[in-house]
């Protein structure tokens, strides 16, 4: 009996790096130096003889990519991420915090819900608190350091069939062209992914594209943290979409030397602090006290804006017949709406996907099918927690779900309840991190725990 979405996404959560490694394959071939690019060659590493990692920008150079043009906005490491992370590098919450990450225990965290301060949860997952070119850096330089990976700075051009099964990379560096063989090629090219126009190419199906506009604007900004080891270091203040603010919540973390980094976010026409007298004055105005605290610091550079238009997945595991040797990963899958900060656990599950596929020794010159019905639980998990919240949105006009007025009553009866009942906001923690799926909250003992809690609070 197959097992379900929820006992799926689980397992996924207790997968670990095998003890030693088991190659399956003799090379494989990761487009694309993402996060998402990184952890599939961790994987991949525990399973191939050789594993080569191709992108435009030179992975030994320190700092932010080039081709990462959000990356100077807040990110969230989320709990379920932290773990998985800690798992695939034994060690990294002790060398993140070396390099300057702030740990983020439960008791550091705040979270406000139209201004009103929501319960703790004691017993919450650790995680941390550092700017995106850190974690991203100290996750490249883990891997880098293994000794069967190594870098190809080039720019992909296309993929080599054999038939059915895919072969090879191939790939331009100044105006020269060459090859690179594969055993195994994952996509991790990101929401920009060309694997879809390399398959319609070679005569295989596009997959089917989902899109939900959510014309989200956001800016994020610097400022100097005067205490080394702050009381909070991560606060975030949502708005619910009924509260008819022109803001839909800011956030700040304290980040690596010595700095804050605030961000505040948007819908549609509205574009909250995209000047630093906007910024400020909506920090000390417009959210808890916390933010005033932050507001009266020391401002470092100018505020980053950025704008994300709409959610996307494709749908490659509906595709009827899909090459053999090769697999997508990350945001070339599936990306969505960061303000629920979703990204860079969602890759660190797809790696995991990954790892339970390999783990058995697969067929590869058949399809992997296995991964893709995998990864479908993941996606569809944080597909579901992103755009349930994203249809509330007064300017989100659909497609609405079958039922839909009735979950988003649910939903909001949960959320609210999120503010006062421990047990719910433990519940739906877990599912926000991605480490229980979405269907542990639809119970009736969850509702009726959530309807009790919402009577209380009136």
């Amino acid at each position: 009996m197959p097992l379900s979405p929820a006992r799926v996404l689980a397992a996924l959560n207790a997968v670990r790096p095998p003890d030693q490694a088991s190659p399956v394959m003799d090379k494989a071939v990761v487009i694309g130096g993402s996060i998402a690019g990184m952890l599939a060659a961790r994987v991949l590493a525990d399973h191939a003889q050789s594993v080569v990692v191709i992108d435009r920008d030179d992975l030994h150079v320190t700092g932010q990519r080039l081709g990462v043009p959000q990356g100077t906005q807040l990110h969230a490491l989320l709990p379920g991420g932290f773990l998985q992370l800690e798992r695939l590098f034994p060690g990294f919450r002790e060398q993140a915090v070396a390099q300057g990450a702030v740990e983020a225990p439960p008791a550091a965290r705040r979270n406000y819900l139209d201004g009103r301060l929501k319960v703790g949860v004691p017993d919450d997952a650790d995680s941390l608190a550092g700017s995106r070119p850190l974690l991203e850096g100290l996750i490249r330089q883990q891997v880098l350091r293994l000794p069967n990976v190594k870098t190809v700075t080039a720019r992909a051009t296309g993929l080599v069939f054999d038939g059915a099964v895919t072969t090879g990379v191939r790939y331009d560096v100044g105006g020269a062209a060459g090859v690179e063989h594969a055993d195994l090629v994952v996509d991790a090219m990101g929401r920009s992914s060309r694997l879809s126009d390399w398959l319609a190419q070679a005569g295989w199906e596009r997959p089917p594209m989902r899109r939900m506009p959510v014309h989200l604007n956001y800016a994020t900004a610097l400022f100097r943290r005067r205490e080394a080891n702050p009381e909070h270091t991560v606060v975030l203040a949502l708005h619910s979409p009924r509260m008819s603010s022109d803001v839909a919540g800011a956030a700040f973390f304290a980040i690596e030397d010595g700095r804050w980094m605030a961000m505040m976010a948007g819908y549609a026409e509205n574009r909250p602090g995209r000047t630093a007298e906007d910024f400020v004055r909506r920090l000390r105005e417009q959210f808890p006290p916390e933010f005033r605290e932050v507001a009266d610091s020391e401002l470092l550079g100018d505020v980053q804006t950025y704008r994300h238009a709409d959610s996307r997945r494709r749908d490659f595991h509906e595709l009827p017949r899909f090459p053999a040797g090769l697999v997508p990963i990350g945001d070339a899958v599936a990306s969505f709406n960061p303000v629920y900060g979703q990204g860079i656990t969602a890759a660190a599950l797809h790696a995991a996907c990954l790892s339970w596929y390999l783990r058995p020794g697969p067929d590869l010159r058949m399809p992997a099918r296995e991964f893709l019905a995998l990864q479908r639980v993941v996606v569809d998990a944080a597909w579901s927690i992103s755009t349930s919240a994203d249809l509330a949105l007064p300017h989100v006009t659909g497609p609405y779900p079958r039922g839909y007025r009735l979950s988003s009553w649910v939903s909001r009866q949960i959320v609210a309840a999120t503010v006062t009942d421990v047990a719910i906001a433990r519940r739906f923690n877990d599912v926000v991190s991605m480490r229980a799926h979405p269907s542990s909250l639809a119970t009736p003992g969850v509702l009726l725990g959530a309807l009790r809690a919402n009577l209380r609070a009136r």
